[in-house]
């Protein structure tokens, strides 16, 4: 009904590090999810999170859309979340900053976390 009154839908919490069971990523996926069952299109959940944001902040000019000369940070998916919203989090290729990291390098750097986290349990 909000979508539909013309509220802007915005995706995404500053509530995390208040929450420990809000995981950055993993909840955003869960919540493109549940607005998609309560009745946004997976096109409008994926403005909720992105361009959404973007013009709530008054950064749409370099941010929430692909186009020449604006930030170009992406997620390339394996699958297409316009038929499925739950193919955001099927995550082949980041890029960041310039910087490239596909599977591979993302499963390396979970593998390194794992490590420091298992490293850092008390042994007894």
């Amino acid at each position: 009904m909000l979508q539909a009154s013309g509220v802007t839908i915005l995706a995404g919490t500053d509530a995390g590090f208040l929450n420990s069971f809000n995981y950055p990523g993993v909840a955003l996926h869960e919540e493109l999810a549940l607005f998609v069952r309560y009745g946004l299109t997976p096109l409008q959940a994926l403005q909720a999170a992105t361009i959404n944001g973007a013009r709530f902040l008054g950064k749409d000019d370099m941010h929430g859309t692909l186009a020449e000369g604006k930030a170009a940070d992406l997620v390339l998916l394996d699958a297409d979340p316009l038929k499925d919203i739950t193919a955001v989090g099927r995550i082949d290729t980041v890029i960041l900053r310039g910087e490239v990291r596909d599977r591979e390098a993302l499963d390396a750097m979970l593998e390194n976390v794992r490590d420091r986290v298992a490293a850092m349990r008390p042994s007894h």
